[in-house]
């Protein structure tokens, strides 16, 4: 099946303007991102998706292929939707312009299950390691069936407990790599609005809920750093530093 990767890259973030251009260890963040991505589908099949023109230039001077998207999109989604209009793809990837340490072999599990479920929206998730607070917001908590298939997700703990004996060991979160076809992201741009849930929850992966779409999990070992605020350059750039990843 023909698939290509889009990194969503948004220069007007409200936390972090210009973030995908910040610099970590010398090299823009999309570009780590764009050249682990290009370990999977090759350099030809990567796409930064954005509504900038700084970044566009930037990447291009990177040598990696830019589509210029519309300053409303609501979502990376729908900057994804956007981009399934102009090119043609079995399956389209959504690796998020944030995530500097993404492995490029949890990339290949996403599509993978996406070729095994090809109408079944496809994301990732791992286990919560020890010194992540369950109750932080920052992290989206999924519950899952035992065949994997999401039931929902919060920044809320889930799921809960009435007695403490019953309390849960583990918790998991979700790790932003999705996989869709064209029909699906046609569907979410066509929904035109933010879900009640989604706007609630400020997770865009629920907007399929009320599309009545499966939406599957596929568990990675991901050690990502997501690098939402200036505050998380140090920790990016202390993990990139050992380079662990490059040689998965």
């Amino acid at each position: 099946m023909n698939t290509i990767i889009v990194i969503p890259a948004r220069y007007r973030s409200s936390r972090f303007p210009g973030k995908p251009l910040i610099k970590l260890l010398n090299k823009p963040m999309i570009q780590w991102v764009a050249e682990l991505s290009s370990r999977v589908v090759g350099k030809e099949k990567v796409y930064i998706a954005t509504e900038d023109i700084k970044i566009k230039k930037a990447v291009t001077k990177m040598g990696y292929k830019v589509l210029m998207t519309s300053k409303n999109c609501l979502t990376g989604t729908d900057r994804l939707a956007e981009v399934a209009k102009k090119i043609k793809a079995d399956i389209y990837v959504n690796v998020q312009g944030d995530e500097p340490l993404v492995k490029p072999k949890d990339i290949k599990k996403v599509i993978n299950l996406k070729k095994k479920y090809f109408n079944d929206v496809i994301n990732a998730y791992t286990l919560m390691k020890k010194g992540e607070d369950p109750k932080s917001k920052n992290y989206p908590k999924v519950i899952f069936t035992e065949d994997k298939r999401l039931i929902y997700i919060s920044r809320q703990p889930l799921p809960g407990f009435k007695d403490l004996k019953n309390s849960r060991i583990n918790f998991y979160k979700q790790v932003c790599i999705y996989a869709f076809n064209r029909k699906e992201l046609i569907a979410f741009r066509n929904f035109r609005r933010k879900s009640i849930l989604e706007k609630h929850e400020d997770i865009e992966i629920l907007r399929f809920l009320e599309l009545k779409k499966n939406i599957r999990l596929v568990e990675t070992k991901s050690e990502s750093v997501a690098v939402d605020i200036p505050a998380d350059i140090n920790r990016a750039e202390g993990s990139l530093s050992k380079l662990w990843f490059l040689k998965k």
